[in-house]
């Protein structure tokens, strides 16, 4: 049981690296070539696991083969197109100037169904808001509504905004979280005065995010009414 645990770990640690080398992607965005790898990658690590038998290099090596074949694949599609579009192929468009196209969605085996499932998870739930659809490499489906059916933006109705990033967590579970408060430019001392001010210390915090304005967002652990609160200035190293 020992050496079933032991090679258990080794391999799950073998396996996060391998999918980490492989890049960031969610399981709906891999490529064709990617799904195959990561498939592989996992059938290969079970094998060692249910056998103790098989030494562990046997599951090790391949595993490591496959991701360096897929790193090197990776530069290959990166620096040589025609290689790409015969990996992964290319994008399709099955909606064009408002028209589906039928000759495409049967080349993708595409039924009226899949595009108006693919539709809806975008929010569209009529064809004839759809000006432009694409289907991408990955499965996914990228859509330009009409003009008519868009939402209006503020500077289609002449309302100007100022840009600013999200907000930030710096504070969870009464820690404060380090790397989150040197973005922000604000010294743990000037968040520790505000919340005494307020009657509170940083362990009773659940969570507080705090904006480049100085707009604060705290909840306490105790699960009371969030408060919202400002701290000084506009967040260069303030203390």
């Amino acid at each position: 049981m020992c050496v079933v645990l032991i090679r258990s770990v080794m391999l799950y640690i073998l396996v996060i690296f391998a999918v980490r080398l492989m890049g960031k992607r969610q399981l709906g965005e891999l490529q064709p070539s990617e799904l195959v790898i990561t498939i592989l990658v996992s059938n290969i690590a079970t094998l060692p696991i249910e056998d103790v038998n098989i030494p562990v290099m046997v599951g090790v090596t391949p595993i490591l083969a496959l991701v360096c074949f897929e790193v090197i694949m990776s530069w290959a599609d990166l620096h040589f197109p025609k290689l790409r579009r015969i990996i992964s192929g290319s994008p399709k468009i099955v909606v064009r100037g408002g028209c589906i196209e039928r000759d495409i969605l049967k080349e993708l085996r595409f039924s009226v169904d899949d595009l108006l499932m693919a539709l809806r998870s975008k929010d569209i739930f009529a064809l004839d808001e759809v000006q432009y659809a694409i289907v991408e490499t990955t499965g996914s489906i990228s859509v330009m509504k009409k003009q008519s059916a868009e939402t209006p933006v503020r500077s289609d109705i002449g309302i100007s905004a100022e840009n600013k990033d999200p907000s930030v967590l710096i504070i969870s579970d009464g820690k404060f979280i380090v790397e989150a408060m040197k973005s922000v430019k604000y010294s743990r001392s000037a968040v520790e005065m505000l919340l005494a001010a307020n009657g509170m210390r940083p362990d009773e915090v659940f969570i507080m995010t705090v904006e480049c304005t100085g707009r604060c967002f705290v909840a306490d652990i105790k699960g009371g009414m969030p408060k919202i609160l400002y701290l000084g200035g506009t967040g260069n190293d303030k203390s």
